[in-house]
């Protein structure tokens, strides 16, 4: 994810820092320092922070390691200023494996809540919840209550939470899976609109909560109902078969050529016969304003590019394609290049097919 910083790797998976989450920490120190003018209040409050981020993290780690049970990777833990996100690469097709994967992170924090809960007992540390606030208390106290508010609120049965990935998998049990997700997305809409409406007469955050509620349910059903799309359908339908194809040798002028004919936007490159790296066209600007069109594709293609197969299905490809650096996979038939998949084809043939489909149900429903 772009803007995100690196912090490190947790049984092989990255942890990311999102650039927002700068804002929390500011929020925190001016909030803190108002309250108390004093820098040792400033830093109880950043420590109580981060050692609730480290229970995201752990929240996290239990679903990306339920889903490596199911051959499923991770490709990053991000962090952001209203919880944590791992970066499934695909989330499992059966729905008991769903279920477990969803439901993994609140138990994972009622696990770290429990912890707590028992070093408590041996200290004897408590105070009355009266008395007890995000900012002030026993600082074990407050983690414990925070991490039991985390596992109620991702249970709740809208999307992105883990709760609306629990409910279309319970659903999916008995229904389709797209119509399973409609519900659960729809759900999810439901409760950001309630989220909305309660944060407009008394807390503000709760409006970016329902923000984010709602665009995390429309791109869920949005990218299930493409999935469901492309069941079935292999990579060779979709792949553009007309393109135009650079060495590495040559200047950065061909490939502008062919771009202000119209033809196309980014180009594979070969040498003797294989691919060797693509060039993209953000690339090419920025390399033109750096130094000018008589560069060599060779000094600015990208070559940590992915291939797939021709006989590969769509559904496949879409992924590799998310997760893909250079948005551009070079399609292989019998080791040769024979096409090219991009977001922008593919969404055309989306279209197409949705369009054709709907010309179907029509017959249908005039007979």
């Amino acid at each position: 994810m772009k803007w995100s910083w690196k912090l490190g790797e947790i049984a092989g998976i990255g942890v990311y820092m999102h650039a927002t989450f700068l804002i929390l920490i500011g929020w925190v120190v001016v909030s803190h320092w108002m309250a108390g003018h004093s820098m040792a209040y400033v830093m109880g409050g950043v420590s109580f922070i981060l050692a609730l981020f480290g229970c995201v993290v752990l929240h996290e780690l239990g679903h990306a390691l339920t889903a490596r049970r199911y051959g499923i990777k991770t490709r990053d833990i991000i962090l952001l200023p209203i919880g944590g996100m791992a970066r499934l690469e695909r989330m499992p097709e059966d729905p008991k494996q769903e279920l477990l994967v969803a439901l993994t992170g609140p138990a994972v924090s009622v696990a770290v809540a429990a912890v707590l809960f028992f070093i408590l007992q041996i200290t004897g540390r408590w105070i009355p919840l009266s008395a007890l606030s995000v900012a002030s208390g026993p600082f074990i106290q407050r983690l414990m209550i925070v991490n039991l508010f985390l596992a109620a609120f991702n249970i709740i049965p809208a999307f992105p939470m883990d709760g609306g990935r629990a409910l279309r998998a319970f659903l999916a049990l008995w229904m389709d899976y797209t119509r399973a997700t409609q519900i659960a997305a729809l759900l999810g809409q439901g409760m950001a609109f309630i989220f909305g409406f309660i944060g407009f007469f008394t807390n503000p955050f709760l409006l970016f909560i329902a923000f984010f509620v709602w665009i995390g349910a429309v791109q869920e059903a949005g990218m299930v109902e493409m999935r469901s799309a492309l069941g079935g359908i292999p990579v060779s339908r979709a792949m553009i078969t007309e393109f135009h194809i650079l060495s590495p040798d040559a200047p950065l002028s061909r490939a502008i050529e062919f771009i202000l004919q119209g033809t196309q936007q980014d180009f594979p490159v070969l040498e003797s016969g294989q691919a060797v790296g693509v060039l993209l066209r953000k690339d090419l600007l920025v390399s033109l304003a750096k130094g000018g069109q008589e560069m060599s594709v060779g000094e600015v293609m990208r070559r940590d590019f992915q291939i797939v197969e021709a006989a590969e299905m769509l559904e496949t490809a879409v992924a590799k394609l998310q997760t893909s650096q250079s948005q551009i996979l070079l399609v292989m038939q019998k080791g040769q290049l024979a096409g090219l998949l991009t977001m922008d084809n593919l969404g055309e043939f989306i279209a197409i097919q949705s369009a054709l489909s709907k010309a179907k149900a029509g017959e249908k429903g005039r007979r």
